[in-house]
């Protein structure tokens, strides 16, 4: 299992992530479950229609290239060019909350699922939980001025652990529906943090947009360096994620996965969501791309998908899994790699 998702997940490394229901109908929907009265006007449902727009079956290509240079002597890296098949689910909508889980289809003649990211959308949210450095993150109190007619987006990768948070308006002009939040930190990519040790950080600003044919991930993304001292930028990078509506690949294989494990990753979601909601701010003892932490709890899913465990029992492997690697100390973690040479 973890060579073949390992080699799976080069396919979409550019792109990077409590007990909810199944899956979900791609098509958006026009009313507003659990919404309260003062939600139900033009803005905020032409909000919920956009964000439910990226639910479906898509052909993904992820393209990222590095623009400007900001440190003597540093070369601009070759392009990143990659892609797969991607199915989009909505496994969440309470009217203010709604959640999208992302599951690729892949292989060659022998296709086969990976559970990829996770974007969860609050209107209005009291807090948002942002990336600090060093693998940690701490929660942002929000004012009502700061969040009025806004909304948060929390990204989480495979194993639903967080990656970035922000807050921002989606506008609708010009026959446009898009969402651009302020820039905000977030760990690297797995295609760089496989790779490079050469920056901790990015800092990015991360628009959503809807198209005709599907919607696009636009990212501006600056490479900060956090070692010794403070942060400086290392280069820029323009990424562009398309996600185009495709039926012709085997989208049953994704959604036959979420089906046989949507209860393990349901209680898996639960503990990082009481993680969150009892510490201010924590982090992973492991840096870097955590494979360590995110192997493990993809095969647990694994063997509850084959029949091999129950999702009780996998649930309880995966809390002890989290555990053994989260702090709630995180400062020391940051304080280190700030005064790394």
């Amino acid at each position: 299992m973890k060579i073949r998702f390992i080699a799976a997940i080069g396919l979409a490394a550019a792109a990077l992530g409590v007990g909810l229901g199944g899956c979900a109908t791609s098509t958006a929907q026009s009313t507003t479950p659990g919404a309260t009265s003062s939600h139900r006007n033009a803005d905020f449902e032409a909000d919920r229609k956009a964000i439910l727009a990226m639910a479906g079956n898509y052909h993904v290509t992820f393209d990222f290239i590095e623009t400007v240079a900001f440190e003597k002597g540093y070369e601009l890296k070759d392009r990143k060019l990659s892609g797969g098949n991607e199915i989009v689910r909505i496994i969440a909508d309470d009217g203010d909350f709604i959640s999208l889980q992302h599951i690729l289809v892949v292989g060659g003649d022998d296709k086969f699922p990976v559970k990829h990211w996770r974007q969860d959308w609050r209107y209005e949210p009291e807090s948002v939980l942002v990336f600090t450095g060093a693998n940690t993150w701490e929660t942002r109190d929000l004012s009502k001025a700061d969040v009025k007619g806004k909304w948060s987006q929390v990204v989480y990768q495979v194993d639903d652990a967080p990656r970035y948070g922000a807050v921002g308006a989606w506008e609708h002009e010009d026959g446009v529906s898009a969402w651009t939040p302020p820039r905000e930190w977030r760990p690297l990519p797995r295609r760089d943090a496989t790779k490079r040790d050469d920056y901790q950080a990015v800092d990015a600003i991360n628009r959503h947009a809807i198209t005709p044919d599907g919607w696009v991930h636009e990212q501006d993304n600056t490479k900060l360096v956090l070692k010794g001292g403070e942060p400086h930028a290392l280069v820029r990078e323009i990424g562009v994620n398309t996600y185009k509506k495709f039926d012709d690949f085997e989208i049953a294989i994704g959604d036959d996965y979420w089906t046989a494990t949507e209860d393990y990753w349901a209680a898996v979601r639960a503990e990082w969501t009481r993680i969150e909601a009892e510490n201010p701010s924590f982090g992973l003892t492991v840096q870097g791309e955590p494979e360590a932490v995110y192997m493990p709890i993809l095969d647990l899913a694994a063997a509850v998908e084959d029949g091999e465990k129950t999702s009780e029992a996998a649930a309880d492997e995966a809390r002890d899994i989290i555990a053994s690697f989260v702090t709630t100390s995180p400062a020391g973690l940051q304080a280190r790699l700030a005064s790394a040479d």
